[in-house]
């Protein structure tokens, strides 16, 4: 029965990938198991995730003492640490992003999210992240803050794969699609082939109910608490509406008459934050065909062994409820939810929540050599 959910799942179109990376995943099979028995399609990665497979460095010990006997910088043994999960992780998924046509089979590395608003930066960054896992179905991961959006537009213009990360806002998600279009028309000038330039855009999910109903349980009215639960699926709901607008029309039919692919959306942080709503909702409510849902284990094991689809009129969960969706959120901002700065907080909070998971991440790896050293 695991399998026929999690089959069913990925015969309604929805891309399974894995919101977790670990050297133990790697050496004990683990990813590889997945892949076979559970249709993961994909994996992603970011400093937190990092930080806590670091946490729990036995498998890592070897690498790291190493490292320490070479003498390198505990910024370059990050990095070095980083790029061998990756590149092992690309290796398992080189035959799905083959069978798909580099649609799926992906990994996620992010870059050093020390340099958000750093365009330049930031695109070097990206460059070197890719020569240095030196496997085409990687995916750089660029946080979509106003201020990255034109490193994302250069690098998707240089021809690197981007996953568009932290996006909260359905404001933010059409600003993230116009510079994945500016990306492609740049790419074009310059001869770079359309079909060989991949991107998915990440759209968090739980977070957004998670702050929304601590809002409306401050606020405690019989009608703000009857709405809590319900926001970060109607808010991913009008995004779908967002990504069927922005790619239709003149501008995106001249770049997908040059082999263009569509920005998929990818739906982030699925796991329930509040263990009294359905741990599968995040899948359920959200399965459309063409989407990427990013999900932790628990969730993955969630709905392989009790998980569901809604079936519509329309086949799917998410098309042609828009105007529902936007309903749910203006009764919410009726209540007295400024949902502008909730969606501020959480983007402001999950950049600062990846800082100091790098700096984290680069404390124990610093402890971990000196260690070695003695």
């Amino acid at each position: 029965m695991a399998d026929d959910r999690l089959a069913a799942l990925t015969a309604a179109g929805v891309s399974i990938w894995l919101d977790d990376l670990s050297r133990d995943r790697l050496v004990s099979g683990d990813l590889r198991r997945l892949i076979d028995d559970k249709h993961v399609v994909g994996v992603t990665t970011n400093p937190t995730i990092f930080a806590a497979a670091l946490a729990h460095r036995g498998v890592y010990t070897s690498q790291i003492r190493e490292l320490a006997r070479w003498g390198v910088t505990v910024g370059d043994a990050v990095r070095t640490l980083m790029v061998v999960d990756v590149q092992q992780a690309c290796e398992l998924f080189r035959g799905v992003w083959e069978a798909s046509d580099g649609v799926d089979g992906r990994v996620s590395l992010e870059v050093n999210p020390d340099l958000a608003g750093n365009c330049e930066a930031t695109v070097l960054e990206a460059v070197s992240l890719m020569r240095a896992v030196g496997h085409p179905n990687l995916y750089v991961k660029i946080p979509a803050t106003r201020a990255s959006l034109p490193a994302i537009t250069e690098a998707l213009a240089l021809g690197i794969d981007i996953n568009v990360t932290l996006i909260f806002s359905v404001e933010r998600y059409r600003e993230v699609m116009a510079a994945y279009l500016a990306g492609l028309e740049r790419a074009l000038d310059d001869g770079v082939p359309l079909s060989a330039v991949h991107s998915v855009a990440s759209l968090f999910v739980s977070r957004v109910d998670a702050e929304v109903d601590k809002r409306l349980e401050e606020i405690g009215s019989d009608e703000a608490l009857a709405l809590r639960g319900v926001a970060g699926i109607a808010n991913s709901r009008l995004a779908y509406q967002a990504f069927w607008e922005t790619f239709s029309g003149p501008r995106w039919e001249r770049l997908a008459a040059k082999g263009a692919r569509v920005q998929r959306p990818l739906w982030a942080s699925t796991g329930v934050k509040n263990p009294a709503y359905p741990d599968t909702m995040y899948v359920t409510e959200l399965a459309v065909p063409g989407t990427v849902n990013t999900m932790p284990e628990a969730t993955l094991s969630a709905f392989a062994d009790h998980g569901s689809l809604r079936r519509a009129d329309n086949g799917d969960a998410v098309t042609g409820r828009a105007r529902e969706a936007r309903e749910t959120l203006d009764a919410i901002a009726a209540t007295g939810v400024d949902l502008a700065e909730v969606f501020t907080v959480l983007e402001r909070g999950g950049v600062d929540r990846f800082t100091r998971s790098w700096a984290e991440l680069h404390e124990t790896v610093r402890r971990s050599m000196e260690a070695s050293a003695e």
